[in-house]
């Protein structure tokens, strides 16, 4: 969520930023400074009431001592009373229109990034790796998955509907080998600390990261209790210290997390539906920051780089690619995509988005840490990131490894988690 006084104090510049992003914000900005302005005409009004009531019962035991009729007094210290009530319910119903105001906007993008219209725009920072060039005609990863008997899409259609997915024997294996070996990265050669979360939240969590209220439509709601199935591990791990303040000697705080995600994604029928590049269930390791502001693109780097650590170890060719204003995600400030080498598409694929949101998140949830010298407290800048989204990687793995026979090469990393597999082939 935006600063209000941010706002105020420089509304133009954020009107331009948000615009960048596309579209025009000058209508809901205006709405939100105009409630601003009678929040604080209000507060000033109570404020103004709460110190006449105050000095009227302060001089009633004087009054009493003079012997004075003390009705009037009374009854106007009642009159105020009744003015503050009014104005504390007018005030609590402007607060709440201005918060529903500011909480469908997104967050302002980094100076750092490029201002463009859409993913047309978006700047390439670098590769790693060389895409496989094969001497025989690749197969796409639904075909190989198929005819190797790891992947049965037909029976995840009969069980649940389109756009599932069932693994099978060695499929099954190399699923849970690539979760078991990426939360292996992150927690033993790099610095987070594992979690195992809750697969359903509530409204204030799906609040707090920024899926609600704007996206509710592409959520899985269970209705009866108000719980949402989690659209990515970064909603339960970001909500961790909702509502806490931290100590900044504890700051950064790395977390990891294996979910698996549910995502209605209204809207994207007929985009990349087919196989397990868009499914509405799918597996994903996902990594979260709670980082001090001076440090938090400091942390975007380092998180960027254990993603692609990942595919590096994999050896699964890609590039990283910095999002323009026009496609970064709502609550993200600035965001490297990471796209890995599809050779049934002929083109890389989004298997991971890094993302620094500065304080939009902690703002809606409420996080912040206590400065020790000032004492007063400030909002922590949340990140997030895919370390990396399994059903992808798998995807990924069984196209760039694939071999004239049919079978698939496992990665060498992967091999312990296989019980020392080292070949995928038809049984």
């Amino acid at each position: 969520m935006l600063d209000i006084k941010r706002i105020r104090e420089n509304s133009g510049e954020v009107i331009a930023a948000l615009n960048n992003r596309g579209g025009d914000f000058t209508a809901d900005i205006e709405k939100a400074l105009e409630l601003d302005e009678k929040r604080r005409e209000i507060l000033g009004r109570v404020e103004a009431l709460k110190a006449k009531k105050n000095a009227v019962s302060k001089s009633i035991p004087q009054k009493k001592m003079a012997g004075e009729d003390l009705a009037p007094v009374f009854a106007e210290m009642k009159a105020v009373s009744n003015e503050i009530k009014a104005d504390d319910e007018a005030l609590a119903s402007v607060e709440d229109e201005l918060r529903q105001t500011l909480i469908v906007l997104p967050n302002i993008p980094s100076d750092s990034i490029v201002v463009g219209k859409d993913d047309s725009e978006n700047k390439e920072v670098r590769r790693w790796g060389e895409p496989r060039e094969f001497d025989f005609e690749p197969k796409a990863h639904w075909d190989i998955g198929t005819d190797l008997g790891i992947l049965d899409f037909e029976r995840a259609a009969k069980l649940t509907g389109a756009r599932f997915s069932m693994f099978k024997n060695k499929g099954a294996r190399l699923e849970r080998a690539l979760i078991n070996f990426m939360l292996y990265v992150h927690t033993v050669e790099q610095d987070y600390i594992e979690m195992s979360t809750p697969y359903m939240v509530n409204r204030e969590s799906m609040t707090g990261t920024g899926q609600l209220p704007k996206f509710e439509e592409d959520a899985f709601h269970l209705e009866k209790e108000d719980f949402f199935l989690v659209p990515t591990a970064e909603v339960p791990l970001t909500n961790f210290y909702r509502g806490e303040i931290l100590d900044p000697k504890d700051l950064p705080v790395h977390f990891t997390a294996y979910t698996p995600c549910f995502r209605e994604e209204a809207g994207s029928a007929g985009r990349d539906t087919r196989g397990l590049i868009r499914n509405h269930q799918f597996d994903k390791v996902e990594m979260v920051k709670f980082a001090h502001p001076d440090k938090s693109y400091e942390e975007l780097e380092g998180m960027t780089a254990d993603a692609e650590a990942i595919l590096q170890k994999l050896n699964l060719p890609y590039r990283v690619v910095e999002l323009c204003t026009g496609d970064i995600g709502f609550s993200a400030a600035k965001t490297y995509d990471l796209e890995v080498w599809m050779p049934s598409y002929g083109r890389y694929v989004e298997i991971s988005s890094c993302s620094n949101c500065e304080d939009f998140q902690a703002r809606r949830a409420n996080i912040r840490f206590r400065d020790p010298i000032s004492k007063h407290t400030q909002f922590v800048h949340t990140l997030n990131g895919s370390g990396l989204a399994v059903g992808r990687t798998f995807a990924a793995v069984l196209e760039n490894h694939q071999n004239t026979d049919g079978s698939v090469t496992v990665p060498e990393v992967l091999r312990h988690f296989m019980g020392n597999l080292d070949v995928i082939t038809k049984e």
